[in-house]
This record gives C-alpha cells, structure tokens and sequence, in this order.
C-alpha cells in the first residue's frame, strides 16, 4: 500500500467551484436530511483522488443508491477518517484547533445532542480561531463563512493526513 499526500488545494479549490450549485454527478440529499457531508466527501474525494469500496465501512459513492455511509453521515465520515486500520483512502485524525489547515473538515453539534453537520475548511488565519477559521458548506451553504457564526454546542476538527491506495 502506497502514502501519498492530500491535495489540499484541489479540494478547496472544488469547495469553491461547488459550495453554492450541485454537481450533477451527484445526488442533492438537502431534501432527505442534508447535503452537508456529501458535500465534504466530493472535496475530500478531489483531494485524495481514492475511494474505498468496502461493503458498509468503507468511503465510496457510485449512485444515490449505492455509496457507503460514511459518503453522507456525518458519524460515519468521521469514524473513516480516523480508523485504525491502514486500508485504502483518506485518513486523518481529530485535532485540536490550532492544528487545522485548508482542507480539513470541522463537525459540529448544532444543538441536537449529537454532531450533525460537516463543512471543509477553506481558509485559516496564523493562528486558528472561530473567527478566522473560514468553511464553504452545503446544507446552509456557504462559502468562506466564520466557523464564529454558527451556533454549536461542540465542534470537533478533523485534520486530513494523507490518502493511501493500492496502486
């Protein structure tokens, strides 16, 4: 298994060409519980370029009927990304603030007991905070928005640290 890095340029790159229109390769699940993290996946997936097509613990999207959990939930994205299992795709950890970059991804409770919405991180000031940290989203969307004007009860920042693939 190769290690290569994330392209955190490519994937703020397409936050940007993407944070206010969808994609028409793929689903807009707004309607049917958001689109906020299949929007994260899509950025995340044009930075690393890898899919992983583990049956129900993998990272994949083919069609609205047939991509993994972890494409569109929000536990899920964050449960593949830190995994411990050295398998195929983007791999990350959660990190405090002061460690997240361009590209990243920021989680957070919105008031529900529970992390229920993920933007990419597409710009940080010298020295991170909830004013400088600036996200594009779907579900809400939005780009170059304040992390400070979201009303959260818990945030939770994973810091993307590379993509591995068999090839």
């Amino acid at each position: 298994m190769l290690t290569f890095p994330y392209d955190r340029v490519r994937a703020v790159t397409y936050a940007h060409q993407w944070a206010y229109r969808r994609n028409p390769r793929y689903y807009d699940y707004q309607d049917i519980g958001g689109d906020c993290t299949n929007f994260a996946s899509q950025c995340l997936y044009a930075g690393s370029g890898v899919m992983n097509f583990t049956p129900t613990f993998g990272w994949y999207y083919r069609n609205a009927n047939d991509k993994a959990p972890a494409w569109s939930g929000v536990e899920y994205f964050r449960n593949f990304l830190v995994r411990e299992e050295e398998n195929e795709g983007p791999f990350g950890r959660e990190a405090p603030m002061a460690d997240i970059k361009p590209g990243d991804f920021v989680q957070l409770d919105l008031g529900y007991g529970r992390f229920s919405h993920t933007s990419i991180v597409v710009a940080v000031g010298r020295r991170p905070n909830p004013q400088n940290i600036l996200v594009a989203t779907h579900s809400m969307d939005s780009d170059y928005r304040p992390l400070r004007s979201y009303s959260y009860e818990k945030v939770r920042f994973i810091h993307i640290l590379g993509v591995r693939s068999l090839i």
